[in-house]
């Protein structure tokens, strides 16, 4: 699709360096090698560099030179575990127990990811979504203004339009801080990934008054949070995703919005309504679903779906190069 062709061009512009904790993993070795072959990132892999090279049958793997890094064998073993050690020990953390952490190429890779020796992070693919969330937010921690980590989904319509989804696969019932943040998430992904200027919209049943209830109050003081967090962000609700998709429609139900019928971000209210969104969006509308994209973190640390593919590692690898 031309957007995935347009992530991979710009992640090739970025020549970012992107660290593969499951690096003795096939689909993540062949995925590195495509990426250094086509200078679209920098791979680092994890792993024991006799087991990686035994599964790297391909000539192209001994021509890209990919640079292999075994944790359990590494100068900065002992540093980063004493690190973990400091900063987990009120949670009853022993010095051993740490050590033993800092030997999973997943904290590896997260302290390689704090300490700046590499500018993203794409996990996995043998990891639950759980154990990559945890290392990640343990020690990469959040992005400013941001309260958790949530997700988002880059919507390719078939006339061409792209728009970004959220939370659509990790927070089940935010809260009004929790929703602020996932908007302010949202709005600096479409803005990385799209390159295109955030519209926000807090989607609800209701538009701009035209039911009362707590579900309705929780969006509009979601809003109220990000414009004090964020006071030059485009952003308005609660809309209806008509009045905020359709110019038409936006202009009668909520004349005086700047965001009503020009929406690109849609920001749904729980986990129900935006799973189910994305997906009758994909499977109805015959839209292009890309994701989930992880957000809110301080740097990226992103996560694929223990059935990817080679195609879905090289693409979720380009857009953690352009979100970092």
């Amino acid at each position: 699709m031309e957007i995935i062709e347009k992530f991979r061009q710009l992640a090739k512009t970025k020549q970012r360096t992107i660290v593969f904790p499951e690096g003795e993993e096939e689909r993540v070795i062949k995925a590195a090698i495509f990426l250094a072959k086509n200078e679209l990132v920098i791979p680092i892999l994890l792993g024991n560099q006799n087991k990686i090279k035994t599964l790297a049958t391909s000539i192209d793997f001994e021509k890209t030179a990919i640079e292999i890094i075994d944790p359990s064998n590494s100068d900065y073993q002992t540093t980063w575990a004493n690190n973990y050690y400091e900063m987990r020990k009120h949670k009853g953390m022993t010095p051993e127990q740490a050590e033993a952490i800092i030997k999973d190429p997943l904290y590896f890779g997260a302290f390689m990811l704090k300490n700046g020796l590499t500018d993203g992070v794409v996990a996995g693919s043998i990891n639950t979504t759980g154990d990559v969330l945890r290392a990640a937010i343990q020690i990469v921690g959040l992005a400013p203004n941001v309260s958790v980590v949530s997700s988002s989904f880059i919507m390719a319509l078939k006339d061409g339009k792209i728009l970004t989804f959220a939370d659509c696969a990790v927070i089940p019932d935010p809260d009004e801080e929790q929703l602020a943040s996932i908007a302010i998430s949202s709005a600096t992904t479409h803005k990385k990934l799209v390159e295109s200027e955030p519209y926000v919209a807090m989607l609800s049943f209701s538009t701009m008054g035209s039911a009362k209830h707590s579900l309705v109050d929780k969006i509009i003081n979601a809003k109220s949070v990000v414009q004090k967090k964020e006071p030059r962000l485009k952003i308005d609700g609660e809309l209806q995703f008509d009045a905020a998709f359709i110019e038409q429609i936006g202009k009668r139900k909520a004349p005086d919005s700047d965001v009503a019928g020009k929406a690109n971000v849609f920001i749904f209210p729980d986990l129900n309504a935006g799973n189910i969104g994305y997906k009758l969006t994909e499977r109805i509308g015959g839209a292009h679903a890309i994701g989930p994209v992880i957000q809110g973190l301080a740097k990226p640390f992103n996560d694929l779906s223990r059935g990817c593919s080679v195609e879905d590692v090289i693409n979720v690898a380009c857009i953690c190069a352009i979100l970092a």
